[in-house]
C-alpha cells in the first residue's frame, strides 16, 4: 500500500512541471518579456536627441560676493581647528567627558570652596558677627584638609607611565604646530634671563707679561666656555681688549671676539677679584709724578747764559724739540701686567629686567 502511494507521489511531481511552466511561459509574454530590443529601438527612434538639460543642483547655498567666500573660508577653518584637537584625542583614547571618581570628587569639592569664598558677607553688628565667626564650626578647614590628604595620594600613587608621555609629548607638539604664538612664548622664556645668569662673570686670566701704555691691546685667555647671541666660545680661547688707565685702574674692553673667520660684535668688561672694574694699578700714579717731575726739568733747560749767535739759535731749536720729543714720551703712563693673573669678565648686554 505503502509502495503505491510513493508511486503516485512521483507520477504527480513529475507531471506539476508540465502544468506550472506553461503558465509561467504564458505571463511572461502577456506582461511584454522578450520585446524589449523592438521597445528600446522604437524609443531611439522616436526620442532622437535629448533636448532638455538638468538644471544645476547645488548641495548647499554658495557665496554670492567674494565677501561672503572669505567668510566662509573662515568659519571652515574654525571649525577644522575646533574639532582638530577633540579628534586627536579621541583617537588617542583621551575622553574628557568620562571623569575618574577621584577627579569628580576633586570637582566638587573645589566648586564647594569656590561657592563658600565667593559667598556675600551679610553686614552685621561688630560684636554679632564676631561671636558667629567663633561659633562657626569649622566645615570649610575639614574640606581644606580632605582635599589636601586626597591630592597627597594621588601623587603619592602616581606612576610614570611612559606611554603617556609620550602621548602628552605628541600632544604638546601638535598644539605648538596648531598655535605658533606657544613656540614664541616658549622662546621668550628660554631667552629670560635668570637670576644668576644675570649677574655670573666667565673666569679668564691674562696671557702676557709686559707693560702696557693708553690704548695698548692686552691678550686674555677664557677659562670657561662663553655662551653669547647663540654662539659658543670654547674653553681657552684668546680674546683681545684695549686697555685705558684712568685713576689707577687698567680697564679693558672687549669689543669684538674672532671664532674662526667670524667677527662676533661684544660688549664684555674686564672686573678683579675684588669686584671693581678694571685691574688694580697703583704704580701709574708714581709713573705719572715722576714723568710730570721730569718734563718740567727738562722744559726749564734753557741758553740764557750763552751769546745768542746764529749758531746758539739753530742749536736753541734743536734742543727745543729734543725736550718736546722727551716730554711726550715721559707723559705716557706704563702699567705692568703679570701673565697668569685671573680676572672676570662681564656680559653689559645682559640688562635686569
Amino acid at each position: 500500500m505503502e509502495t503505491k502511494k510513493r508511486i503516485d507521489k512521483r507520477k504527480i511531481l513529475l507531471l506539476l512541471p508540465l502544468l506550472i511552466v506553461p503558465l509561467l511561459a504564458s505571463g511572461f509574454h502577456l506582461l511584454g518579456g522578450g520585446k524589449g530590443d523592438d521597445l528600446s529601438g522604437q524609443q531611439n527612434v522616436k526620442g532622437g536627441i535629448n533636448q532638455s538639460l538638468p538644471d544645476a543642483a547645488f548641495k548647499k547655498d554658495q557665496p554670492k560676493e567674494k565677501i561672503d567666500y572669505y567668510d566662509q573660508a573662515d568659519k571652515d577653518s574654525l571649525n577644522r581647528r575646533a574639532n582638530s584637537i577633540a579628534d586627536v584625542a579621541k583617537n588617542l583614547g583621551f575622553n574628557s567627558q568620562v571623569e575618574q571618581p577621584q577627579t569628580r570628587e576633586i570637582n566638587t569639592k573645589l566648586e564647594a570652596l569656590n561657592r563658600e569664598i565667593n559667598k556675600p558677607i551679610e553686614p552685621t553688628d561688630y560684636r554679632r558677627g564676631t561671636s558667629a565667626v567663633h561659633n562657626q564650626p569649622s566645615s570649610i578647614k575639614s574640606d581644606v584638609d580632605r582635599l589636601e590628604a586626597l591630592m597627597k595620594t594621588m601623587q603619592e600613587n602616581k606612576t610614570e607611565d611612559p606611554e603617556m608621555q609620550q602621548l602628552n609629548g605628541l600632544m604638546q607638539n601638535i598644539l605648538d604646530i596648531q598655535h605658533p604664538e606657544r613656540l614664541q612664548q616658549k622662546y621668550k622664556e628660554q631667552q629670560t634671563v635668570s637670576a644668576d645668569s644675570q649677574f655670573r662673570a666667565i673666569p679668564a686670566t691674562l696671557a702676557e707679561s709686559k707693560k702696557v701704555v693708553q690704548g695698548a691691546t692686552v691678550k686674555l685667555i677664557l677659562q670657561d666656555t662663553l655662551r653669547i647671541k647663540g654662539v659658543l666660545i670654547p674653553k681657552g680661547h684668546n680674546l683681545y681688549g684695549a686697555c685705558k688707565i684712568v685713576n689707577q685702574r687698567l680697564l679693558l674692553d672687549i669689543k669684538q671676539i674672532r671664532l674662526g673667520t667670524s667677527i662676533i660684535p661684544v660688549d664684555l668688561s674686564v672686573y678683579s677679584l675684588d669686584g671693581m672694574l678694571g685691574i688694580d694699578a697703583p704704580e701709574a700714579m708714581l709713573t705719572d709724578a715722576v714723568n710730570s717731575g721730569t718734563d718740567q726739568a727738562v722744559r726749564d733747560i734753557g741758553l740764557m747764559g750763552i751769546d745768542q749767535t746764529l749758531a746758539t739759535q739753530v742749536a736753541g731749536a734743536g734742543i727745543d724739540a729734543a725736550k718736546n720729543l722727551m716730554s711726550k714720551k715721559l707723559r705716557k703712563v706704563k702699567v705692568k701686567i703679570q701673565a697668569g693673573r685671573p680676572i672676570l669678565l662681564r656680559n653689559n648686554q645682559l640688562k635686569t629686567r
